[in-house]
Parts: C-alpha cells; structure tokens; sequence
C-alpha cells in the first residue's frame, strides 16, 4: 500500500469528505426521479419477456423475450437492489426502497448480503484473511495463500462460479473454507442454511416451475428462456465484480497493515484496492455504475448514478496525493483478471519462471 504522512492521509480525509457532504446536501427530487425511472424500466423490461417468452417458439421473438427479461434482472440486481441495500435511498423515506427491508430478485439473501457485503466487504474490503470476497474462497489470486494442487483448475471454478453467480453469492456466508478446514461443521451454519433454502427455493420455484407452469403448453421454452435470462444476469454481474475487484492493478492488504486505521487510511485502502472501467452511459447504468467501483467503495451510501459526477473530482484528488487511480477500458480491465486468475493457478516456480522469460 502508497505510504503516505499522517498530515497527508489528514487531507485526503477532509478532501473526500468534502466531497461527500456536497453530494448529500444536494439529494432531492432528482435523485428520486432518477431511481423510480429505473424502477419503471426494469418493471417494464420484466413485462415484456414475461409476455414474451410463451411465443417463444417463434426464435426472434425468444430471443427478445430472453434478452428483455435478463435486463430486466440486471437491472433489479445491479442499479436498485444493491445500491438500496446500500442505503443510497434511505434519505427518501420510501419503505419499498429501505435498506433494511429491501428483498431483491436473485437466489442471495438480503439480510444474508447485508452482512457478508454491507459490513464484511466494504470494512475490510481486500484485506486477506478478513475479506472472504476477495477470491470467493473458490480463487487464487495472490502470493499470501499456499499454492495447492487443485488450483490448476481454478479457471474452471471461475468459469462455474459466473455460470452460477447468484448460488455462489447465496451460499457466500456458508463461509467454505472454514468448513473445508473443520473449523465449523454444517451444523453451526443451521439456521443460515434455512434461510438459504428459503429464498433459494422461492427463486427456483418462480422461475423453473411457477412461470412454466401457467404456460403448460410451452412449459420447455419458458424454462429455456427463464434460465438463459439468469446466464445473462449470472455472467454479466460476476463480470462487472472481478473487474472491480480482481484486477492486475488492484492491491491487497495484510491485517497488519490495517490495525488501528483511521479514516484516511481506510480511504487510502478503497482507493488502491478497487478498480474502474470506462463506457458509456447504458454501460455504466446497467453495471448499476459499479463501473466506478473505486467511487463506490470510497462513497458505498451515495446514489450510484452520482459517481460520474464526482469521477473527476476523486481522480484528481488521487492524483494529488500521488495515488493510482486504476482505470481502463472493459476489455483491458476484464484481461488483466482472467491473467490473475491463470498467473495464480500455476505453481510458483512455474510462474516464476514464465514471467522471468
């Protein structure tokens, strides 16, 4: 991690936080609009597959039908669902869009996230042996833990966990590498296993039975098209995360490092542990503007359609204080992660020795 003085890290605080306060004096009725007008589109993205799907044997139509509700699911996923939870809307006093009270569409619990992402996540973000997101237990991603045989095909975990995002996320808490080392048995994680199940099976039930269902007769396609809208949802959300998250510029942190911080310092370590990708508007709005993750991690209870607002300000700001500000294109970004993920499967040496060469 960038040293910098104890007066240094003083000003990066005051700067950020001015940064914050001006944002928060002025949230109003735009910010409310904005909100509800993505609520409305996602609602109507919805509508229209669901309408949709039951004549999609017709290929074009089956094609918009999937297209329109994975949409929609994004949308509720990435732009409402986690930026709500996040509180970026409390100030609105709308029950229906309350931190505390938001259940989104997708197999993980809200109260589940809410623990393992709110607190776990954004306190700790990339701190290893604290952040469990970093690598979802599935991934090796650093030096700081031991080579092992099985992670020659960790590519192939990264491969299942995109495939299958939302159980990941959903079994997140289920905390694997503690029951992989007997520190915990199933049995200690009872009653979030419950939870799990409920809504888990509540999603399954939805979209694998109920909707084919009540359209018996194309029952085959609506399932079709109900799991490839949750592929497009599953691939695009584990994209948009790893390339905040993973890439080749993207610092880690030991515990060490981290004791007794003060707000600079935590400042400091969402700054150079986060990245961003650049795009354009739809880009940005359907990565539920995770695409400036380094904003989001600095101001996670702002609303997120804001960060393109501030980019500048906090770029120019890192750069002030001569801290890497890790920006690039989404396919430079999401390069530099499938390179992590491949560098670190490899033996030391081996690795070693090829970037050596």
């Amino acid at each position: 991690m960038k040293k910098l003085t104890d007066e240094q890290l003083k000003g990066l605080e005051q700067d950020l936080n001015t940064i914050r306060e001006e944002v928060l004096a002025d949230l109003g009725e735009r910010d409310a609009r904005y909100i509800r007008k993505i609520i409305r589109l996602h609602r109507t993205l919805e509508v229209g597959g669901r309408v949709m799907m039951p004549f999609g044997f017709i290929p074009p139509v089956f094609l918009a039908a999937v297209a329109s509700l994975g949409l929609s699911k994004i949308l509720e996923n990435m732009e409402i669902g986690h930026n709500v939870m996040h509180g970026q809307y409390d100030w609105m006093n709308d029950p229906s869009l309350h931190s505390q009270t938001y259940e989104w569409d997708t197999a993980c619990d809200g109260d589940s996230w809410r623990r393992t992402h709110n607190y776990e996540h954004h306190t700790f973000t990339n701190i290893i042996g604290k952040d469990r997101d970093y690598g979802y237990a599935l991934l090796r991603l650093n030096d700081d833990e031991p080579w092992r045989p099985a992670h020659s095909l960790q590519f192939l975990n990264y491969v299942a966990l995109s495939t299958f995002f939302q159980w990941g996320v959903g079994l997140h808490e289920l905390e694997f590498e503690r029951l992989r080392s007997r520190e915990i048995t199933l049995a200690d994680k009872e009653a979030f296993l419950k939870e799990f199940l409920r809504k888990g099976g509540r999603q399954a039930f939805k979209d694998y039975v109920f909707f084919p269902a009540v359209t018996l007769p194309v029952a085959p396609i609506v399932l079709t098209g109900n799991v490839g809208a949750n592929l497009i949802r599953n691939l695009w959300a584990s994209t948009v995360i790893f390339c905040g998250h993973f890439t080749q510029d993207a610092e880690t942190f030991t515990e060490a490092e981290c004791e007794n911080e003060g707000k600079g310092q935590w400042y400091l370590r969402q700054l150079t542990g986060s990245s961003n990708f650049t795009g354009g508007k739809w880009m940005h709005i359907l990565s539920g503007h995770l695409s400036y993750q380094i904003e989001h991690h600095v101001f996670p209870d702002l609303p997120a359609h804001r960060y393109r607002e501030i980019a500048p300000r906090v770029q120019a700001t890192c750069e002030k204080y001569g801290i890497h500000y890790n920006s690039g294109s989404f396919a430079k970004q999401y390069g530099t992660v499938v390179k992590r993920i491949l560098r670190f499967s490899l033996p030391d040496r081996l690795r070693t020795r090829l970037e050596a060469a």
